[in-house]
């Protein structure tokens, strides 16, 4: 005879929300982080060289996801144009430097 499973649904909610989860999104986005500053490229020739370096920060909150159900973690660049150096332009080449970075620390 199989066994019958009736999840908690309110449980598994609080278990997403948990400080722990949210303090293991944190360190998975530090990660991401690291490994997206060291692998960011550095314009010698522009106004301010290591701009885009230096402009890498993580944030959570326990609040996240779709439905706003879950701990979550960000890794953000607020440099103005890290838009353009993730996906490129006409003129210059994506350097896809966070989705680099997510594939490369996600697994830690």
């Amino acid at each position: 005879m199989a066994a019958r499973v009736k999840p908690n649904r309110k449980g598994i909610g609080q278990m997403l929300r948990m400080p722990g989860m949210q303090a293991e999104m944190l360190r998975r986005a530090q990660v991401i982080k690291g490994v997206a500053i060291a692998i960011s490229p550095v314009d010698e020739n522009s106004p301010h060289p290591g701009h885009y370096k230096a402009s890498w920060s993580t944030d959570s909150t326990s609040r996240g996801g779709r439905r706003r159900d879950r701990a979550v973690a960000y890794v953000r660049n607020g440099a103005y144009y890290a838009r353009w150096v993730e996906y490129g332009t006409e003129r210059v080449h994506a350097h896809h430097v966070l989705l680099r970075a997510a594939q490369l620390g996600g697994r830690n």
